[in-house]
């Protein structure tokens, strides 16, 4: 009994820190088997005492603890993979994203309406139309760089000069290429123009009904003032003079002068802002909410891309006992820029009105 055991404690481990060596061990089994032998009734069963702690256990703990690392391991590559995966997705998916930038008619910075002001005010400039019974104020749209621009032809209409200042300050004499009164569009050149920021003509055709616009124009004679407002309709008939003069008193006001300081027209059958007299033209026109008043004639209505969508040319008062009670309530209209493109070689060729002489 005793060497059986004995020869059980040598097979146990020596190398963990509770192995008990070979001495011990003997030494141990010794004692216990005389001890068995002392024991009243020894001769009939001898009890073994308890095994001493072996430290099996531990290397068969290095395998799970290998097994948890080498999980881990591949968790860490798996999960690296897939954190990889998802930042590539997202990366991609934000470079693919819409986008809407502004259309180069200038320096640009910023976006939203400030973005569109910055990008386009070096393209509208303010005119100065002097005819022979005083000076009418209104606005325009540089579209070639030499120095063509676009405005109403009631702005310069029956003009003797013409005086141009654009956004920077300066200041320049232009002279009417040609107007087309049916269509309120007229054609001016700046003697000696060259490298002037040109403005982008837009597709008119697409916008809708509540789409975000800006205005820029010279209302009062406040050159290079911005609004901003939505599409409010489209394809408004709305019917003006032809004729510089009717149903106008002099001063300053929306291109033409008139009492009510703004230009007449009519819409729905009623007349606003004055009488528009015998001779009149009916457009369709963009109605909008942004602010317009006397002066913004000739201006431009531009989308969110920066891109001329329409003329400015007429607005509604609700006074008309002065021009200083007149003012904007929302309701304006421009011509869309695809009636300007159409027009436009024919504007260069005199237009419907023939050529003038401004000065």
């Amino acid at each position: 009994m005793t060497e059986s055991y004995r020869r059980s404690g040598d097979e146990m481990p020596q190398d963990g820190p509770y192995g008990y060596g070979d001495n011990h061990g003997r030494h141990y089994g010794h004692e216990a088997g005389q001890a068995a032998q002392d024991a009243p009734g020894a001769g009939a069963q001898a009890f073994p005492p308890p095994p001493p702690y072996a430290p099996g256990p531990r290397r068969r703990v290095r395998r799970p603890v290998a097994l948890i690392a080498a999980v881990a391991l591949a968790s860490g590559l798996i999960g690296g993979g897939s954190a990889a995966l998802i930042a590539g997705a997202t990366t991609r998916s934000a470079q693919s994203g819409p986008s809407t930038p502004l259309v180069n008619a200038g320096k640009t910075s910023g976006s939203g309406v400030s973005g569109v002001a910055k990008a386009v005010s070096p393209a509208i400039v303010e005119i100065k139309a002097r005819t022979g019974s005083g000076e009418s104020t209104g606005s325009g749209v540089v579209v070639t760089s030499d120095g063509e621009i676009v405005t109403n032809n009631h702005v310069v209409a029956g003009a003797r000069t013409v005086t141009v200042t654009f956004s920077d300050g300066s200041r320049k004499t232009a002279k009417v290429v040609g107007t087309d009164a049916g269509k309120d569009l007229a054609l001016i050149k700046v003697r000696g123009a060259k490298n002037l920021t040109a403005a982008s003509l837009g597709d008119s055709d697409k916008i809708t009904v509540g789409d975000q616009v800006v205005a820029i124009g010279s209302p009062e004679g406040l050159t290079g003032s911005v609004t901003s407002g939505i599409v409010s309709a489209l394809n408004r008939d709305v019917t003006v003079p032809k004729e510089q003069g009717q149903g106008q008193g002099q001063g300053q006001g929306q291109g033409g002068p008139d009492d009510g300081g703004g230009w007449p027209f009519e819409f729905g059958g009623n007349q606003y802002n004055g009488d528009t007299g015998s001779s009149k033209t009916s457009y369709k026109a963009i109605q909008t909410d942004a602010s317009l008043n006397p002066g913004n004639s000739g201006g431009a209505l531009i989308n969110m891309q920066g891109q001329i969508v329409g003329i400015n040319s007429a607005m509604y008062s609700p006074s008309s006992a002065s021009s200083s009670s007149a003012g904007s309530v929302g309701l304006g209209f421009a011509i869309p820029i695809n009636t300007v493109k159409a027009d436009l070689d024919s504007l260069r060729g005199g237009g419907s009105g023939g050529s003038n002489s401004g000065v």
